[in-house]
């Protein structure tokens, strides 16, 4: 039996301990979005570090930040054999609306072939096979196929902002060949998925305030500008009805797609019908001449995920707010620059102002388009682990998401990305009950193992 064989029976022989490990690793509510979740965070970076101690990785470190820690360890033991660097995030997206959700978010509960919990999936569930894979390496043969970095941050779902500044500052420590991240989709349990396109994006807040304090609105309205409405106003402006984005110089740098990518996305990536059925929607919206998967991959966007102002409670109340605040969520392709994209979007906005009230932008996360090379020799690789490891060859897929840590990893230290995603799209990320199909955490461990060894050839 070969190293490689060995490997993976051991990984067969403790799926049960794997599953009750990565229950445990759940249960930490590392909500990097909520301050008083801080101590949380914290304590699941120490486990984590522990975890990587105690499965044979060297020199683990936790590494405080103005954040949340950063958890570096490695095994540099194979001279002469390539560098992967495994990166993932610990970190997970708030929990709201919580009474929709049929256990509780941090209970981690199996049912049947599903683990359920807050960031079961994104992205615990997804590192973790990578972790696992290398246990199983290193506990059968006792050493690596090549050798490993590994790079754990907790602010990946709050835009990364301390990772691109230790990666400048670690760069000569951070050499590598490859990084391989697991953070994304699979069209289904039997299809494995690498990803090789991730647009950018610009996540800002816009306020929009007027008068000192709220005001009875039959006494004066009719006479003072609402700032609820004036939001609603100027959101209104940032697009048209089919989606197009109405902010002067937003599509300067937007180049048209060729028509051979076209077709080989068509040919690759989901019908608008599969869309439909993961979006749980029956009707598609969005920019003419493109199909669905075009419009949430090579087209940017505009998302206004929430709006705030004015009276939210039960029964009416005759006010006229003080304030009011939209959260806006833009997407980019490539060739478009987040912040020339927030230049444009601050001045367009402030035009749109009207002279009664007054706005504030607040930017809060910037990531840039991600781009890899389909023909790469370590992307065939990922390419050969993943069939082998799920027995079916692997779809090439653009995503409409966003990595700020991996657009860091190309454009500060210039290493290619392998993105093989092991989630799927019912996997409800970001919404109440998140779940991790357990078959894609055995398979995608076997992939892990299988990369690493045709790495070392």
């Amino acid at each position: 039996m070969s190293e490689t064989e060995r490997a993976l029976a051991y990984a067969t022989g403790n799926r049960a301990r794997f599953v009750g490990e990565l229950q445990k690793f759940v249960r930490f509510s590392s909500v990097s979005a909520r301050p008083e979740h801080a101590r949380d965070s914290a304590e699941c970076a120490e486990w984590l570090a522990d975890h990587l101690r105690l499965i044979g990785l060297k020199r683990v470190a936790v590494v405080r930040t103005r954040g949340n820690p950063i958890v570096y360890a490695e095994w540099l033991h194979a001279p002469g054999r390539p560098t992967v660097i495994i990166y993932g995030h610990y970190d997970v997206q708030p929990v709201d609306p919580l009474d929709q959700w049929h256990s509780s978010p941090f209970s981690a509960q199996v049912r049947g072939s599903y683990l359920y919990g807050r960031g079961a999936s994104d992205d615990k569930g997804q590192m973790f096979t990578h972790l696992k894979a290398v246990e199983c390496c290193l506990r059968t043969a006792g050493i690596l196929p090549v050798n490993v970095k590994c790079l754990f941050e907790g602010e990946e779902e709050i835009g990364s902002s301390n990772f691109a500044p230790f990666l400048v500052e670690h760069s000569s420590d951070l050499q590598a060949d490859v990084v391989i991240a697991s953070d994304g989709a699979m069209p289904n349990p039997h299809q494995p998925a690498i990803t090789y396109a991730m647009r950018g994006a610009l996540m800002m807040e816009l306020e929009v305030t007027g008068q000192k304090s709220d005001l009875h609105d039959g006494v004066f309205g009719g006479m003072v500008h609402n700032p609820l409405k004036g939001l609603c106003d100027i959101v209104s402006r940032l697009q048209t009805k089919t989606g197009e984005i109405a902010i002067p110089g937003f599509y300067d740098r937007v180049s048209e797609t060729g028509q051979e990518e076209r077709t080989f996305m068509a040919s690759n990536g989901p019908t608008g019908e599969q869309l439909m059925k993961d979006a749980r929607t029956e009707a598609l919206w969005g920019e003419r001449g493109f199909t669905p998967y075009e419009r949430t991959t090579i087209r940017p966007s505009l998302t206004i995920s929430g709006i705030t102002g004015g009276y939210q409670g039960t029964g009416p109340k005759s006010i006229i707010p003080a304030q009011a605040a939209a959260k806006m969520s833009f997407r980019l392709v490539p060739s478009q620059d987040p912040l020339e994209i927030e230049q444009f979007v601050r001045k367009h906005i402030a035009m749109l102002t009207p002279f009664t009230l007054q706005s504030k932008m607040t930017t809060h996360m910037t990531a840039k388009p991600i781009v890899v090379d389909r023909q790469h020799a370590f992307i065939k690789t990922a390419a050969a682990a993943c069939e082998e490891g799920f027995g079916q060859a692997p779809l090439f897929i653009r995503s409409g998401g966003s990595i700020p840590a991996l657009a860091a990893f190309q454009n500060v230290l210039n290493i290619p990305i392998a993105m093989i995603g092991f989630g799927l799209p019912g996997d409800r990320i970001h919404a109440p009950n998140e779940r991790f199909h357990l078959p894609n955490l055995y398979n995608g461990i076997a992939t892990s193992i299988l990369f690493m060894e045709g790495m070392s050839q």
